[in-house]
């Protein structure tokens, strides 16, 4: 009976194995979370046995979590700080690439007159600004970039709240603070479609923050190195270059 159950057990193990063929583990950063379904579904048409195993987060956490073991394939960064620095700690073989350029963008439940620009956030109206938080989130350090060049940072600094992750930063802007400072690819998610550009976002002025390039990593911690550089390399492909530029991104 046990022989039999046993039997039966590792059959199971097998049939999943089959259905789901190789799984790649992602850590995710949160920007990138709003184009990710289109990426795995276009993904998915190539590879229909490869499973995408996604682990959203701010960047800086996802680093920290690599460095002490996480069992991550691939990592894709809303910077390029932190793949380098996991490059260099000799967590990968190969240098990170750039895979993305991110922008930032204004966001708000309530419609605004964006014509001030960035001088808006000023307004006595607003009383609440959301902004990642800049040690762990690189559109964090992208937001207090602008408003330190446009000279706001010190009188702004009592208005910000910080979201852990550009997708929180993205939730308090629309439900608990009067603007924010957000990842322009989160407002191309389905969910974001009746937000208008003009009325209730638009984009930050990219001359106020240095470009954001966004890199990518493979690591040595991976256990289906042929999977994940079969994604890795789908993600570097004129495919996913469309899709990103649909979502808000540049591409290199």
């Amino acid at each position: 009976m046990r022989l039999a159950m046993r039997l039966t057990v590792m059959m199971l193990v097998m049939m999943m194995g089959a259905v789901w063929g190789g799984v790649v583990r992602v850590a995710l950063a949160a920007n990138v979370s709003y184009a990710m379904p289109s990426l795995k579904a276009a993904f998915a048409s190539h590879h229909p046995d490869t499973h995408i195993q996604i682990t959203v987060s701010g960047s800086g956490k996802l680093a920290t979590q690599i460095r002490s073991g996480a069992p991550y394939d691939l990592f894709l960064s809303a910077n390029m700080a932190y793949p380098q620095a996991l490059f260099e700690a000799g967590l990968s073989t190969q240098k990170p690439v750039v895979y993305a350029q991110g922008a930032l963008a204004y966001l708000s439940n309530t419609p605004r007159d964006f014509s001030q620009g960035i001088k808006l956030l000023l307004s006595p109206a607003i009383h609440t600004i959301a902004v990642a938080n800049p040690k762990t989130a690189p559109y964090g350090k992208a937001a207090f970039e602008a408003l330190e060049k446009a000279g706001l940072l010190t009188r702004l600094r009592s208005k910000l709240v910080f979201g852990e992750s550009i997708a929180q930063t993205v939730a308090y802007a629309t439900h608990a603070t009067d603007i924010g400072l957000v990842a322009k690819s989160a407002l191309f998610a389905p969910q974001m479609q009746h937000y208008k550009q003009g009325t209730h976002w638009v984009d930050v002025d990219p001359t106020l923050y240095s470009p954001i390039d966004q890199g990518m990593i493979l690591l040595k911690s991976s256990t289906d190195k042929a999977e994940a550089k079969a994604f890795y390399d789908f993600l570097l492909s004129r495919e996913a270059r469309d899709i990103f530029i649909r979502f808000g991104y540049r591409v290199p």
